[in-house]
């Protein structure tokens, strides 16, 4: 329905839906005076009357911006916060709704109609202000979406797939049916069955709501059998829904965000690494530090699962790395996610910004990162009430000195305890630099030059080119610089030349000095490891005949490859 939101409200001036099979017109907005921006709760909104059409230019309308399309939220959170702000860069109309009136997204957004995404009539309603309806939460009125889309409303992702992503049970199964390696899974509504799942699966036994459970809530783990009752009862009991997955011991917890446009054209963003405490996401560590053949598994899991569901959007794929190197889906959000925050700054095109060019059409922005390494580091709240944003607050007075980090404050009214309530992004050179950084936030003292991981690596052809190549270790080590000293032979052992090189800047590595054959060799060899560029700086150092150096060649160089 094209639309104009007029500056008075008019009870004589309603819509009613469209009749099923029309599709309503893209809404349009007419500029509001600055007072506007106080939220509109749903008893008192603005009528909405059909728009006279614009001149049109080469068959259309004139589009002032990206896009003329009015983007409609489904909930204000932190997440509909910063696609307004993606929005904002990029000259898009955002329309949210959401039950609290101070929500985070009400400052940033063009217009907030205060009402609950979990009801029926308030969807409907704001449906009409909006050319496309989008969601930051899964936990809305999904039915009502299904019957929006019957008439003609443009909903991205669509109903099915939120459908699918609010019941975790039905999710599983939806994946199963599309062959994605999952965690083995049973439903289970009374006692038998969940002691019979005990039996077939083992302990500990991972017991979980199939929804409405999120950030830890929902979850529960019985370590024996007798633990089964209680562990039911904190989950509300059977008639609240649950299921049981195989515990899986993995070793590293990777996710994968997968955007996909309106033509089924997909891209996915690096591979990256979550690191939990007490079941909420704690740290986000990107690029992971795995290898290229388990980043390409993963990418390959992920994307498969996204292909599986319907509409545009961006999607966070949630797995887990087991002992074995094998990638297991654990979830999907059908939404921009915590673990996609740190895109902001360390991608070309943030997650946020990619989300939107997804629902609007517009063509997929590049993925790839353009910091080397990040950091996210999720604020959480430590404490209730004023002592909690006084903890938080100190934190990010040291996070405003740390080089390379940027602060995210998501303005909630209320502090509890393990709320999110903001995050910090640190990028840098290499991922032991963040690191560095991101102890230096914290205020943990960890550094021990014989623990460190290096940040220099001293490579020689043999053994006879030590007595020589030594002294840069002995004076790296005055500095308390982390060093490793290794002798590879290009000749007589390329492959593990070729090895060195590859893993060399996923171990953070920032300097090599390279001498006699490791020095001509190490360039060509990185040409051949790793998709993305990653500049290094190399001391070359010609070594003729155990004397010392005649030449010393300083250079930074980039390595590319296939």
């Amino acid at each position: 329905m094209r639309a104009r939101l007029l500056s008075a409200p008019s009870a004589a001036a309603s819509s009613s839906l469209p009749s099923a099979g029309v599709r309503p017109r893209r809404a349009f907005w007419r500029p509001r005076a600055p007072a506007a921006a106080t939220p509109l709760s749903l008893p008192a909104r603005a009528s909405m009357q059909p728009a006279a059409p614009l001149p049109e230019r080469q068959g259309g309308l004139p589009v002032h911006g990206v896009s003329n399309t009015v983007v409609g939220v489904l909930g204000g959170g932190q997440l509909g916060k910063m696609l307004c702000q993606a929005a904002s860069q990029m000259g898009i109309k955002m329309v949210i709704l959401d039950p609290l009136q101070g929500c985070p997204a009400s400052s940033v957004c063009h217009e907030h109609v205060v009402g609950s995404f979990s009801d029926g009539d308030a969807v409907r309603e704001f449906a009409k202000r909006c050319g496309v309806l989008t969601v930051e939460i899964e936990h809305v009125d999904a039915a009502t979406l299904e019957k929006l889309e019957e008439q003609g409303f443009d909903c991205e992702p669509k109903a099915s797939t939120i459908m699918i992503i609010q019941d975790k049970y039905r999710q599983k199964k939806h994946f199963s049916k599309f062959g994605i390696p999952l965690p083995d899974f049973m439903e289970v509504d009374t006692l038998h069955s969940i002691e019979e799942a005990g039996e077939r699966f083992g302990y500990p036994l991972m017991v979980k709501s199939k929804r409405l459970a999120y950030d830890g809530r929902g979850n529960a783990v019985a370590q024996k059998k007798e633990d089964l009752s209680s562990v039911v009862a904190s989950l509300g009991g059977f008639e609240h829904g649950l299921y049981v997955e195989r515990w899986t011991p993995f070793v590293k917890e990777l996710s994968v965000i997968v955007a996909r446009s309106r033509d089924g054209s997909t891209v996915c963003y690096p591979v990256v690494e979550t690191i939990h405490k007490d079941n909420i996401c704690h740290i986000v560590e990107a690029p992971a530090e795995v290898s290229a053949k388990i980043k390409k598994s993963a990418t390959d899991v992920a994307e498969k699962a996204i292909k599986s569901l319907e509409g545009a959007g961006v999607f966070a794929v949630e797995l887990f790395l087991t002992e074995d190197d094998e990638i297991l889906l654990n979830e999907v959000a059908p939404r921009p996610h915590n673990s996609g925050h740190h895109t902001i700054e360390s991608c070309y095109t943030s997650q946020y910004e990619q989300h939107l060019r997804a629902i609007l059409g517009i063509p997929l922005g590049d993925p790839s990162m353009k910091a080397p390494a990040a950091i996210m580091y999720n604020i959480l709240g430590e404490d209730e009430g004023e002592a909690g944003f006084f903890l938080a607050h100190q934190l990010i007075e040291r996070a405003l000195n740390i080089p390379g980090a940027s602060v995210h404050w998501y303005a909630k009214p209320e502090m509890r305890k393990q709320r999110k309530m903001g995050h910090i992004t640190i990028v840098g050179p290499s991922k032991a630099s963040v690191k560095s950084r991101l102890d230096k936030l914290l205020q943990r003292d960890t550094y021990d030059p014989k623990k460190a991981s290096p940040r220099v690596s001293i490579i020689m052809g043999s053994d006879s080119d030590l007595n020589v190549m030594k002294d840069a270790e002995v004076i790296l080590k005055k500095f308390n610089i982390p060093v490793e000293t290794t002798i590879v032979s290009a000749h007589r052992t390329p492959e593990r030349m070729y090895d060195f090189a590859k893993s060399a800047y996923g171990r953070g590595i920032e300097v090599i000095i390279a001498g006699a054959g490791g020095a001509a060799h190490l360039p060509g060899k990185y040409q051949l490891t790793e998709k993305h560029t990653h500049e290094f700086t190399m001391i070359i150092c010609f070594n003729f005949q155990g004397q010392i150096p005649c030449l010393l060649v300083y250079t930074s160089f980039s390595y590319s490859g296939n």
